[in-house]
């Protein structure tokens, strides 16, 4: 049996392959991740995140929160986007539908007027989320909710591999629930 301190030391004392050496070091903290803690500053990351995309645009949401995506600069953001840039796509991934359906919501109206370009999808396969809401631009900057109550969250305005992981989850979920054909005729 080891005694205290022979397991550490014997870890320090094993002999290293080199090659090890040569990978990269370890990216540091991001220095764009901000802590989210109000409306308004969740606001203000969703539509900063939103402002950033290039080509795409990914949002994981229960039911389309009015409070985010149903403001004049969100929106404004959204138009400017899709119409200045060619290819440009904004991809919904919508957990309740009903709300949609029994509330009017400018998103929705905007995504009726743009259909080349704004695919919404009700959410009936249940895949695991790490956040309870979020909108991804690119594959680059990422601004989410960790819980369905509240405005808590973080966002991180240029860290790809963060994006890239939030990406991943919610292209599974895209694929998970194809397009149901009722609410496309809704939807136009």
């Amino acid at each position: 049996m080891e005694t205290p301190g022979e397991f550490e030391l014997s870890i320090l004392t094993q002999t290293v392959d080199p090659a090890p050496a040569l990978a990269p070091a370890p990216t540091p903290p991001s220095q764009s991740m901000t802590v989210i803690g109000s409306l308004e500053e969740m606001r203000a990351a969703f539509n900063r995140v939103a402002a950033s995309a290039q080509r795409l645009m990914s949002i994981y949401t229960p039911d389309l929160e009015p409070e985010l995506y149903d403001q004049t600069e969100f929106l404004d953001i959204v138009k400017r986007f899709v119409l200045g840039r060619n290819f440009a796509k904004v991809r919904v991934v919508l957990g309740d539908g009903a709300r949609l359906l029994r509330d009017g919501n400018r998103f929705v109206a905007m995504g009726r007027r743009l259909t080349s370009y704004i695919d919404i999808r009700i959410l009936h396969e249940k895949v695991p989320q790490r956040a309870a809401s979020y909108i991804i631009a690119d594959d680059r900057a990422v601004a989410l909710r960790t819980a369905p109550k509240g405005w808590d969250g973080v966002a991180d305005f240029n860290n790809p591999p963060i994006a890239r992981v939030h990406l991943a989850e919610f292209d599974a979920v895209w694929i998970a629930n194809q397009p149901e054909p009722a609410l496309r005729s809704v939807l136009r």
